[in-house]
């Protein structure tokens, strides 16, 4: 009741009255009946009325103005949205300001939630093209899961063509999907990680991609693109912006030092040439030794996402009863036992499927020691987490097991505070990490290259080159 009567009375506010050029000086009137009501019960009253007419209370007086002002209020209206609030607390407190400098962990207490909720409710829905290592994720930016899936654009149309052309067919096909115009939004794209080291060469074609990617998608219109490495956003996926990143994609794993926000290629990415397709391929040869027979090579995938996990204690596992089953539709009941945990075995022990590589943990350890000695940041422990993303990094077991095997490879003094975040989304990981840039209030203006912005830092570029 008391707050239809507030509604009332604001309706007697101009909405003019708060778009005057001249200073507006808050006028103290008398507030009736709402005058004898405690600060916490008109709190209440303001939570009831909704963000809008909120914010129209905060014009009828100061000390309104300095009650809707409350960052609690706003707090619980952006909880309400259809974000979770602790993407949107890390998105405003960490990734604001896209400055490298200023972006590592600024404090909610500066921030006005009443401005950034009305920053956000402007900030326009945004396409995503999580380019992936096996396959594409894409989607809206305030859709809570990817809209659709897809060949992943370094694997798509014929390999021998020129790589615009290529992107062109690619880009071209997810809209077509999606229904929609590509000057109808922004976009973000994911970039997979393709080089592992920093040598002249491979920043090049680093460069090279990306700016095609540019090139591509402002030829078709698109009003602003946002191009971020795939392994970073799976970083702000875990809700942060400093770490190591294990990505363990479709053909390779990749090991990724992050700092920042940013891809530390002079320190070294670590490249393991196996991944989820590697061990696949091994429990099927592992169930064909049992003479167990299957239509495809999905129903082997199927029964390593549902049935197998990783050892802590490889040894102890061979002396444990660890038989189960699972019915695939249309196939059939199967039934594993130990090839539940020797498949994801190959991931430390690469050498039990016959593979030339070193084990997970090893890499991981490589890239710590590499981190250590670079000796970059102030904060020293910023390599001590690890960030786990791509569908297999789901098995079970798999954060322990890896937790178990750092803490023996170093000493006390140097493994406190190792700490192993599983996936939260999987192979959508980067996904949500661009959906979380997407949402966040600073963008696009930002996060996003401009067509105009584009071309001319494209023809700064040449006309440098063409002076020497």
């Amino acid at each position: 009741m008391a707050a239809t009567l507030l509604r009332k009375v604001l309706g007697s506010v101009s909405p003019s009255s708060t778009r005057r050029s001249e200073p507006w000086i808050p006028v103290e009137p008398s507030m009736g009946a709402f005058e004898a009501l405690p600060s916490d019960l008109l709190m209440q009253i303001f939570r009831l009325l909704g963000p809008r007419d909120a914010t129209r209370a905060s014009s009828v007086c100061r000390s309104w103005r300095s009650m809707v002002s409350d960052n609690r209020m706003w707090i619980q209206f952006l909880q309400n949205g259809r974000e979770s609030w602790d993407s949107v607390a890390f998105a405003e407190t960490h990734l604001r300001s896209v400055s490298p400098s200023l972006m590592y962990y600024s404090h909610s207490s500066q921030l006005s939630f009443m401005h950034v909720y009305g920053q956000r409710e402007k900030v326009p829905g945004s396409v995503i093209i999580d380019g992936g290592s096996g396959y594409c994720k894409y989607g809206w930016s305030k859709y809570d899961i990817p809209s659709g899936r897809w060949a992943t654009f370094l694997e798509f149309g014929n390999i021998e063509s020129p790589l615009t052309s290529r992107l062109r067919h690619f880009f071209a096909t997810i809209y077509i999907r999606m229904q929609v115009k590509p000057s109808s939004q922004p976009v973000i794209v994911s970039i997979p990680i393709c080089h592992s080291d920093d040598t002249e060469s491979a920043r090049a074609s680093r460069k090279q991609l990306r700016e095609a990617i540019y090139t591509v998608l402002f030829d078709m219109n698109v009003p602003a693109v946002c191009a971020i490495n795939q392994a970073v956003l799976a970083l702000y996926a875990a809700r942060h912006t400093s770490g190591i990143v294990v990505n363990i994609g479709f053909n390779v794993t990749s090991v990724v030092p992050i700092l920042r926000g940013k891809v530390l290629y002079e320190v070294g990415v670590e490249i393991v040439g196996h991944g989820a397709l590697k061990l696949t391929g091994y429990l099927r040869e592992l169930m064909q030794r049992r003479n167990m027979n299957f239509e495809s090579l999905y129903t082997v995938r199927t029964l390593k996402e549902k049935l197998c996990y990783v050892a802590l204690d490889y040894e102890a596992e061979l002396l444990k009863n660890t038989q189960t089953s699972f019915e695939v539709a249309g196939q059939g009941i199967f039934t594993l036992a130990q090839e539940r945990f020797q498949t994801a075995e190959i991931l430390f022990r690469p050498q039990l499927a016959g593979l030339r590589a070193i084990g997970l943990h090893h890499a991981i350890a490589h890239c710590m020691d590499h981190c250590r000695d670079a000796e970059i940041a102030s904060d020293e422990g910023w390599w001590k987490t690890i960030v786990l993303s791509g569908g297999t990094s789901f098995l079970p077991g798999l954060p322990e097991r890896l937790e178990k095997e750092l803490f023996k490879m170093f000493p006390p003094s140097i493994s406190e505070g190792f700490k192993v975040i599983p996936p939260q989304y999987g192979a959508d990981s980067a996904w949500f990490g661009a959906k979380i840039v997407g949402n966040v209030s600073s963008f696009p203006e930002a996060w996003c290259m401009s067509k105009k912005k584009f071309r001319q830092k494209v023809h700064r570029n040449s006309s440098f080159l063409g002076s020497w």
